[in-house]
């Protein structure tokens, strides 16, 4: 689903849909697979910690969600537009950060 990108990015191609709850949210069984591979490596065993991703100019903190369809990542409907998502859903390029990054974006509230 992601492969490498850079030092702090691993880079996938996920449907960028709107959500009105405010929050990001990724398929949780792909959320968990995901978090599984990229940051329990890193020594965290929760597969429930949230990924951080990046679409466009915005970074999210996503979560698991059983509702949300496969290779979909919904993101707040008020945000879509920094995320240069123009007419959802979209495929769209979404970076997912890597552990120390992620680690880096949540200390100094980025996400």
């Amino acid at each position: 689903m992601f492969e490498v990108f850079s030092t702090g990015y691993y880079l996938g191609r996920l449907y960028v849909e709107p959500s009105d709850d405010g929050t990001a949210a990724l398929q949780r069984r792909q959320h968990e697979r995901v978090n599984e591979q990229v940051y329990a490596g890193e020594g965290l065993a929760r597969t429930d910690y949230p990924l951080v991703m990046k679409v466009g100019t915005r970074h999210y903190r996503v979560e698991g969600d059983a509702d949300v369809p496969a290779d979909t990542l919904v993101v707040p409907r008020e945000t879509l537009e920094d995320a240069g998502v123009d007419n959802p859903p979209a495929l769209a390029e979404v970076l997912l950060a890597r552990p120390d990054h992620a680690r880096r974006l949540f200390e100094v509230g980025a996400v």
